[in-house]
């Protein structure tokens, strides 16, 4: 919502706001609106109809006030703004000109975005009514049309509010899906990690299970081979308990700035040049998403060092509505020697269960190119549990 300052308490650091107009609206209605309320006051001010000065200021309060309750709310008092707003656009119909009723629209709008079905239907036979009325008042016979244009906008007021619910609905079930389909990102991941600690973890202890039951045995029968075994044992031990800090740390929010930031001291360690361009830098990802992303920036950054022998790397990052990309380009020697390995199948499950995908192909100008779509559906980080 758009906030106005009122009064801000230094020891409770506290301020206070006036709700002006709804945020996820001001991109497409709030122009539409300022101008149609400013069109409407000046023309209902001006004209020389016989409605009293002080009743013209009380239609057009009851008209804004109606507007700006039926903007905030989605239950009954959404319904009775709509029916206020409507019987002060059909006051102003009847004294101004049935070319009035165009400012219907303002309501006609709000009416779809009802959580009830009755709400919108009784609104839309008000709406019928309004017009009913206003051009019977100004024919003088019920049904009688002088202006043609009327009957389109008194058609297309109607049909507005059932467009309206069903896009509604629309944006509803795909605020649904984006939450169900954290939950199964979260569910994903849950399972990679339980795999691998089977594959990992339980393979290492395995290993040391073995060795130290196989100690047990040369302990008295041969005690030079038994201090080669605890060597081992201790080797693996230290292997396990990498792999458990590698896992800990996969579990882990991940930054995709701080990721992007570590590849490149590593790289340039390398002495591989590397030029990032984020084109989208106030775009928000969330965390899951950021912490997938990362990773996979971290495993192509890897095959970088260890197989492509380039000499430098660019990153890009671009928003082309409503997908996210992320390329990582080299100019090493490509894939013809090496095939599609290299991690890659890593990269691809992480983006799959992101819903988006991974390619690693020859650049045009040679070298590798690995690029990651992600279709863009958050606009606010959620931490990770």
């Amino acid at each position: 919502m758009l906030c106005k300052p009122l009064h801000i308490n230094n020891q409770q650091g506290l301020v206070s706001c006036i709700k002006i107009y709804p945020k996820e609206q001001a991109k497409q209605y709030l122009i539409i609106d300022v101008v149609s309320i400013i069109i409407l006051i000046f023309i209902v001010l001006s004209s020389n109809s016989n409605l009293p000065v002080i009743a013209k200021i009380i239609v057009l309060i009851t008209f804004l006030t109606a507007f700006y309750v039926a903007l905030w709310y989605r239950d009954w008092r959404l319904h009775l703004a709509t029916l206020t707003g409507l019987f002060s656009v059909a006051i102003i119909g009847i004294y101004e000109g049935s070319i009035m009723l165009f400012f219907g629209f303002t309501f006609a709008d709000l009416i779809g975005r009802a959580q009830v079905k009755w709400h919108i239907a009784s609104a839309m036979l008000a709406i019928a009514l309004m017009f009913i009325v206003v051009l019977w008042v100004e024919t003088g016979e019920l049904f009688k049309i002088d202006d043609p244009i009327i009957l389109p906008i008194m058609l297309i007021q109607l049909v507005f509010p059932v467009l309206i619910y069903y896009i509604e609905k629309a944006k509803n079930l795909k605020v649904e899906l984006a939450t169900v389909n954290t939950q199964l990102v979260k569910q994903h991941e849950r399972q990679r990690i339980a795999r691998d600690l089977h594959d990992t973890i339980g393979h290492t202890l395995t290993m040391i299970k073995l060795k130290t039951e196989l100690t047990t045995k040369l302990v008295d029968k041969d005690p030079p081979r038994v201090k080669g075994e605890l060597q081992d044992i201790l080797a693996t031990t230290r292997t396990a308990l990498k792999q458990v800090r590698e896992l800990v740390s996969d579990m882990n929010f991940v930054s995709l700035e701080s990721e992007l930031l570590h590849c490149e001291k590593l790289l340039l360690s390398a002495d591989i040049a590397i030029n990032i361009s984020n084109n989208c830098p106030k775009i928000l990802l969330s965390s899951v998403e950021e912490t997938m992303l990362a990773l996979c920036v971290r495993e192509a950054t890897t095959n970088i060092l260890k197989h492509s022998q380039a000499k430098s790397c660019i990153v890009e990052i671009d928003y082309f509505d409503p997908i996210y990309t992320l390329n990582i380009i080299d100019d090493g020697i490509g894939l013809e020697n090496q095939g599609l390995g290299n991690g890659l199948s890593s990269i691809q499950e992480r983006m799959t269960i992101l819903q988006g995908t991974a390619t690693i192909d020859n650049f045009t100008n040679g070298g590798t190119i690995v690029s990651l779509k992600l279709p863009f559906q958050h606009y606010r980080k959620e931490p990770l549990k």
